[in-house]
């Protein structure tokens, strides 16, 4: 589930949050109850951690997520143990939960994945494309470019990840989807914070993959998508936070 939230508490000098956008100082954010309370509570939580509303290593309390989600502590913390077994959160002995803090093997390991998988993608959708296809593909295009001019970087990471989706859609293979769909979130959670830094490379090279497919040269469309997923990798291990660490 996606859903917008406003900014949890920033940090201040001292490494602590300050008052400014903290939960208490802005409107709930009531959560849907259509599914499950404990699976939407999940998703959001989730969201939460993808697009780094929470960020990772911050401290996550019951209380303040059940306040801000307008829910019972209950399906909190059953969405928090649910995230701890899925890598999205560490719960320590004594202290609580926190967001998990990617570490670079991680990293490696899961954009290599995405790499092979997506260029397998983009060759069989190099041979299955019709001009409709490219046409939207084209559309999927334009959306990141507007993104990236008005410099929207939660359109950006949006946007990327509708036109690669969408990419995968065309090979019409359901296998690939559903494995690609395995890494989608976390892929998402990586890219977000080079979003912007990336941003026009990422998508110099998105219009030459379309290119690519349009013309049903599969050979090129593998060769640029997988530099294309190198480049990514790079990118994650270069952005500032790490080169602070």
């Amino acid at each position: 589930m996606s859903q917008t939230v406003s900014p949890l508490p920033e940090r201040g000098p001292s490494g602590r949050r300050t008052a400014k956008g903290s939960l208490s100082g802005n409107s709930p954010q009531r959560v849907e109850r259509p599914a499950p309370l404990r699976q939407v509570v999940y998703d959001a939580l989730a969201e939460l951690i993808i697009n780094r509303t929470l960020e990772p290593g911050q401290h996550l309390v019951e209380a303040d997520l059940a306040e801000y989600l307008g829910v019972s502590r209950q399906p909190v913390r059953e969405a928090l143990q649910r995230l701890q077994s899925e890598g999205w959160v560490d719960l320590r002995p004594a202290q609580g939960a926190f967001v998990h803090m990617p570490t670079d093997e991680e990293a490696d390991q899961l954009l290599g994945v995405r790499a092979v998988l997506e260029t397998h993608s983009a060759r069989l959708a190099a041979s299955t494309a019709t001009e409709e296809h490219v046409a939207r593909l084209w559309e999927l295009q334009n959306a990141g470019v507007a993104a990236l001019e008005a410099d929207d970087g939660e359109g950006l990471v949006t946007a990327n990840a509708d036109l690669h989706s969408y990419i995968t859609e065309l090979t019409g293979n359901a296998v690939l989807a559903e494995l690609i769909a395995l890494v989608d979130r976390r892929v998402r959670w990586y890219y977000t914070p080079i979003a912007r830094p990336r941003a026009h490379d990422s998508w110099h090279e998105h219009a030459k993959l379309i290119e690519a497919i349009a013309a049903k040269d599969a050979a090129a469309a593998e060769k640029i998508m997988a530099q294309h997923t190198e480049r990514t990798r790079q990118a994650f291990h270069e952005r500032p936070e790490a080169t602070q660490e």
